[in-house]
């Protein structure tokens, strides 16, 4: 290989990382900062397949102000024993307020007793957090909690 010919091969393999690298650095601005409450409502009603939402049955616990959101203590559950024809199925969060509103998706067996998980969340910001159980019989019920967020998260 002739000395012009590396030249221009290294040359071309310069120009070509340094856009690559231009590109990947680009910040993307077809990505919201946070999801909106008619983003999150379009993917409840997917959810629930045409079924009405209904208040009861599923209980989020949230504190209602929360000094950081890089760890949010949640517990979400059935508040009562349900027959076999209506065991919970799933229980689904949601997060109004941050970048990609599913927080966390829980699936049920036949098995698994009264449906109740503890774990921590990431919030963004201030904002309402949803839970959703879908049930055998194909109902939906829905719990919601308001919250304070005084040192966000998630936006880095």
């Amino acid at each position: 290989m002739t000395a012009d010919a590396l030249a221009l091969g290294r040359r071309r393999f310069l120009v070509t990382s340094v856009g690559a690298a231009g590109i990947a650095l680009m910040p993307a601005p077809w990505r919201p900062a946070s999801a909106t409450p008619v983003e999150v409502a379009a993917l409840i009603k997917d959810l629930a397949s045409g079924a009405p939402l209904q208040p009861g049955r599923v209980k989020l616990d949230l504190p209602l102000l929360v000094e950081n959101g890089n760890s949010v203590t949640m517990t979400v559950g059935v508040a009562e024993v349900l027959p076999p024809a209506e065991r919970v199925l799933s229980l689904h969060v949601f997060a109004e307020g941050n970048p990609l509103p599913n927080v966390a998706h829980f699936h049920f067996g036949p098995r698994s007793g009264r449906p109740r998980v503890s774990t921590r969340i990431r919030l963004a910001t201030s904002q309402t957090v949803i839970a959703v159980a879908k049930l055998a019989d194909g109902s939906c019920w829905t719990d919601s909690v308001e919250l304070l967020v005084t040192l966000a998260a998630c936006l880095e």
